[in-house]
């Protein structure tokens, strides 16, 4: 092997290790919220950021052909979806809580009164 393709084996494993930590980090984080938008949170960006960092230490390790513009196009599909799909939950989650004042405070938009 040579030089350049040592470098971009190790660029492309430190890749793939960052994103397996940041699966393990967005692990801990699920199990350990007790409220399920905190985990839902956490399970999202942790899955956007690991599976981005994933893709790209495979990206580099490939190569540029085909393959890696497939898995750039993977990388797009999931940053522009999981947001998406983890904001439209979350308003379900909200919009159907019958116990919301348990976990959060619930502000109105009312003029406040005057106290004179």
């Amino acid at each position: 092997m040579t030089a350049f393709e040592w470098v971009r084996f190790l660029l492309g494993a430190a890749l793939l290790l960052a994103g397996v930590a940041i699966f393990i980090i967005e692990m801990i984080g699920v199990f350990r919220f007790r409220y399920v938008l905190n985990r839902m949170h956490a399970a999202a960006m942790g899955d956007t950021l690991g599976i981005g960092f994933c893709l790209l230490g495979l990206i580099v390790m490939n190569g540029l052909n085909f393959i890696s513009l497939k898995l750039f196009l993977v990388i797009v599909f999931l940053w522009f979806s999981s947001p998406v799909s983890s904001h439209l939950i979350a308003r379900l989650e909200v919009t159907t809580n019958e116990d919301e004042e348990k976990h959060y405070g619930v502000e109105t938009l009312d003029a406040p009164e005057d106290t004179e």
